[in-house]
């Protein structure tokens, strides 16, 4: 059919436009009918404009407009006009169309929901619907907004010399880190592809290849749970770079935040980013991926408790451990018996033995372990602490692999508690992660990122002898409390490489099978580089001030990785399976 042709998208009119003739298309939001008067209020990607049908409408039309309902779909031709009544809260308030002409292009049923910001449908429906709930203002805002940071990212880098290249999906299983999702090859029968957990390898491969800079707006997948800030599939800003150390990758990347930001926000970061060493994070934190945001920063009391005859504290330090507290201020008010309760299960369930603490809320602070203090120990405790009449102390005692990472998730429920987090931006780099970690159950000492980053040049002589002192050329970009992206300078040296597979358990067999096409190719001449990968769907969740990855991501999977709307994944029928020489073995159910 034959339809009237947009001149005009439909948020972008304002009281300039008055006496314009235009044309627009878009879905009905609303339609108002008051008798002689009929208004409908036509939405589209860019907002919001009225439609006006009144007496000096035709007839036709003005019946036309009287039986559109929710989500149709119109294109309508008309003048421009000053509104009787404006509406303050849209761009277009001033102004309405006095609509000359219409169609109905498509009618809708009544959707399952209200296309609405403040829609109180469940996600799960919505997610069903997803090609409804994406004509909601918010989500239909953040998409976009997701593609202007996109742009303006492809035109730093470009600006910058680097080259966007592609680099393959359906690629060589090789460890790391997370579970692989494989796809099975029909023509090598019984061999399988793996979907990327990222571009590392080929990366690499490119600066050998002499391209120098390298960028991909990548894809990306990993087969592992999932939670408000992770996907099975996501997308990546992946970079890499030549002839460069950690002060070039970190300066590029600083350069990248402030033109981002300054060019989708209008908003200026002070540079240079402020910089903690994951040591320090840890100890004063908690977390490798703190808040700075807000205080509330640990203090170590194991000097103070050692000797109090409390045997929570004196046990945990005599096993190696250390007691350790947070100071809410101005927290007992908040932080009642009843809520500090709540805050001792919540530690529990993640692997503290219990909850010690101080609340101050009347003139001598009340405390679960006060009668194995002197007074000169409970003074000690309040000047460590730095507390004062209204704080609340919470203290946590165990090994340190426990005490730091709970008081670290406890300091962040605090502060969402107590309502004290700023509406602002913090980037914070984190450098100089250890190399290993120690696993108590294998006794093993354990990557901490993939085998080609480098270790900081004075810590190779440790590789063997001394684990625990190896520290990484690695870092990690942080906002706001969440992991944005991750890099390193890489491993160029062929005999290093082959002592850092040794040190991480791999056989020289096992190291050239999984990675042997990339050590042969460090033989021929490879130029020292290192990069990183941004996360892109983290990047614009924060920007967004959204709360899950998902409303900022057009057709996202749910916690089980399935997708509502298409029913992915989905079983195929055996002719598929048999072309692949695959059969389906039942899994059996853990309690048979």
């Amino acid at each position: 059919m034959e339809f009237i042709k947009r001149t005009v998208y439909c948020g972008t009119l304002r009281a300039s436009d008055e006496g314009k003739e235009v044309c627009v298309c878009g879905w009905a939001a609303k339609q108002r009918d008051l008798g002689q008067l009929i208004f409908i209020d036509l939405r589209d990607r860019t907002g919001i404009v009225q439609l006006a049908f009144d007496d000096n409408t035709d007839r036709e039309i003005f019946d036309q407009a009287f039986a559109v309902r929710s989500e149709y779909v119109i294109c309508a031709k008309g003048t421009v006009r000053i509104r009787s009544s404006k509406n303050p809260e849209i761009p277009t308030g001033d102004i309405e169309i006095a609509v000359s002409e219409m169609q109905v292009v498509a009618k809708s049923q009544t959707p399952p929901f209200d296309i609405l910001d403040d829609c109180n449908a469940k996600e799960e429906l919505r997610l069903k619907y997803r090609y409804l709930d994406l004509r909601r203002p918010v989500l239909k805002d953040n998409i976009m907004l997701r593609h202007k940071i996109t742009k303006v990212t492809r035109d730093y880098f470009d600006q910058n010399g680097f080259l966007e290249i592609e680099t393959p999906i359906l690629i060589k299983s090789t460890p790391e880190g997370a579970r692989d999702y494989l796809v099975p090859s029909r023509v090598s029968n019984g061999s399988f592809y793996a979907l990327p957990q990222s571009p590392q390898l080929y990366k690499q491969l490119l600066m050998l290849s002499g391209f120098d800079r390298y960028m991909q707006i990548a894809r990306c997948f990993r087969d592992e749970d999932l939670r408000a800030d992770r996907q099975p599939e996501f997308t990546q800003i992946d970079l890499e770079m030549s002839f460069v150390d950690v002060e070039d990758v970190l300066s590029m990347i600083e350069g990248y935040v402030s033109y981002l930001f300054k060019n989708v926000m209008d908003m200026d970061v002070a540079l240079p980013l402020p910089r903690m060493t994951y040591t320090y994070a840890m100890e004063n934190y908690g977390s490798d991926k703190p808040d700075t945001r807000y205080g509330m920063l640990i203090k170590d009391l194991s000097d103070i408790a050692a000797d109090c005859g409390f045997g929570v504290f004196s046990g945990a330090i005599a096993d190696g451990g250390s007691v350790r507290c947070i100071n809410a201020k101005n927290a007992a008010s908040v932080l009642t018996r009843k809520e500090i309760d709540k805050l001792t299960e919540k530690v529990k369930g993640i692997g503290a033995k219990g909850l010690a603490w101080i609340r101050w809320a009347d003139e001598a602070p009340a405390c679960t372990f006060a009668k194995f203090l002197t007074d000169q120990q409970m003074q000690a405790i309040l000047e460590r602490s730095g507390a004062e009449k209204g704080d609340v102390i919470l203290i946590i005692a165990d090994k340190n692999k426990v005490t730091l990472p709970v008081l670290g998730a406890l300091r962040t429920d605090v502060a969402r508690r107590m309502d004290i987090i700023p509406d602002t931006f913090n980037f914070l780099w984190i450098t100089e992660f250890p190399f290993f970690e120690y696993n108590e159950e294998t006794g093993n000492w354990d990557a901490m990122h993939h085998p080609f980053t480098s270790p900081l040049d004075e810590c190779v002589q440790y590789l063997d002898s001394a684990p625990e002192k190896v520290f990484a050329k690695a870092f990690d970009l942080v906002l706001n409390g969440t992991e944005l992206s991750s890099g390193s300078i890489r491993i160029t040296d062929p005999d290093l490489q082959k002592k850092m597979f040794s040190a991480l358990g791999f056989t020289e067999e096992e190291a050239y099978e999984k990675f042997g096409f990339l050590t042969d190719a460090f033989k021929f001449g490879a130029p020292p580089h290192g990069g990183m990968g941004i996360g892109l769907d983290r990047l614009v969740m924060l920007m967004t001030g959204s709360s899950s990855l998902r409303d900022v991501i057009a057709f996202p999977k749910i916690q089980n990785a399935s997708e509502p709307m298409t029913g992915a994944p989905a079983q195929v029928d055996n002719l598929q399976l048999e072309d692949l020489g695959i059969g389906i073995i039942e899994k059996k159910q853990d309690d048979e």
